[in-house]
C-alpha cells in the first residue's frame, strides 16, 4: 500500500486512556488526526480521520504533565501523527511521592503504553481501530522525557522505535540495536541539563543524527508558541518525523532550512 504524508493540516481529536504496567498507573492523553475542519481546539473523542497514522510516544519532564506539551502534541497530530503522552507515576506534576530517580523505569513504562495503544488498532468499535500504523513508531520527550526517549534506544531498547527526538535531555546508556535516526534539540544556555550533556549524547552515536541548537535558549522556554526558537523547533521536529515515519523525502530536504535562523537557531546533521 502506498503511504504518503498528509499534504495539509488535519483536525485534531483528543482522548484519555487508562493504561498501566503492573501497579504503575500510566494515564495517557492521545491526540490524533480527526475528521472535520483543521484548526481550533482539539475535539474530545472526535472521529478519527481516514487512514493509518504513525504513532509518536511523547514523554513529559519532571513536574510535567501531558497537557504541558499540548502546543507540540497537537501540532504533530495535525501533521499526521497519533501522539500518546503518559503521565509517569512518580515524576509528573501531581506525583506523591515525587521521585526523580524513578526516571530509570520510564523507558519500560513508555514501551508498555505503546503496546497497549497499538492493541486498540484491532479492537472493534474503538475510535482508533484501523488508524494506528504500528510499523512506524517514534518517541520524543523533554528533559527527563528526553532521557526517557533516549533510554528506549539503550539498555531498555524497544526494537519497534524507528525515530527519536531528545529535547533538553541526554543519554541513558549506549544506543543498541538497529540504527535509528535521532534528533537532539537543546538550548546552549540550558542551566538545568547542560548543553554539553546533549552534545555528548550526539557525539556518542554513529547513527543518523541531527542537532538543533537554540541560540541563547534555556531549558524549555523555546517550547512556548511565540517564543524565540519555537517555530524552528516545531518545524524541525515535524519534518524529522515526516521523513523518518512517513518516508517524506521533501521533509528531509527542508530540515536545514527549518532549523536555521540567524541569532535564533542553527542546525547540523549527519543523516
Amino acid at each position: 500500500m502506498v503511504r504518503s504524508a498528509p499534504k495539509s493540516a488535519l483536525a485534531v481529536g483528543v482522548r484519555t486512556l487508562k493504561f498501566s504496567r503492573g501497579d504503575r498507573a500510566l494515564p495517557t492523553t492521545v491526540w490524533y488526526p480527526a475528521t472535520g475542519k483543521a484548526g481550533g481546539s482539539p475535539r474530545k473523542d472526535a472521529a478519527a480521520a481516514a487512514g493509518r497514522f504513525p504513532v509518536v510516544l511523547f514523554s513529559h519532564g519532571l513536574h510535567g504533565l501531558p497537557a504541558s506539551y499540548q502546543q507540540i502534541t497537537t501540532r504533530l497530530a495535525a501533521a499526521g501523527f497519533v501522539v500518546a503522552a503518559p503521565a509517569y507515576p512518580f515524576t509528573n506534576r501531581d506525583a506523591n511521592p515525587f521521585k526523580p530517580t524513578d526516571m530509570e523505569n520510564q523507558p519500560a513504562d513508555a514501551s508498555a503504553v505503546l503496546t497497549a495503544l497499538l492493541k486498540l488498532d484491532g479492537k472493534a468499535g474503538d475510535l482508533l481501530a484501523g488508524h494506528l500504523d504500528g510499523g512506524h513508531l517514534g518517541v520524543a520527550g523533554h528533559s527527563a522525557g528526553g532521557f526517557t526517549s533516549a533510554g528506549m534506544l539503550a539498555n531498555t531498547r524497544d526494537t519497534r522505535v524507528d525515530a527519536a527526538i531528545v529535547i533538553s535531555g541526554g543519554s541513558m546508556g549506549t544506543f543498541r540495536g538497529t540504527r535509528t535516526p535521532v534528533l537532539f534539540v537543546h538550548g546552549d544556555a540550558d542551566a538545568v541539563v547542560s548543553y554539553q550533556t546533549g552534545r555528548n549524547a550526539y557525539g556518542a552515536t554513529s547513527w543518523p543524527r541531527a542537532f538543533l541548537t537554540l541560540l541563547g535558549g534555556d531549558h524549555g522556554a523555546f517550547l512556548g508558541p511565540g517564543a524565540k526558537g519555537f517555530d524552528q523547533t516545531i518545524k524541525t521536529m515535524t519534518d524529522f518525523l515526516r521523513w523518518t515515519l512517513w518516508g517524506d523525502a521533501a521533509a528531509k530536504a527542508r530540515l536545514s532550512a527549518d532549523g536555521t535562523r540567524a541569532g535564533v537557531a542553527k542546525f547540523e546533521a549527519k543523516l
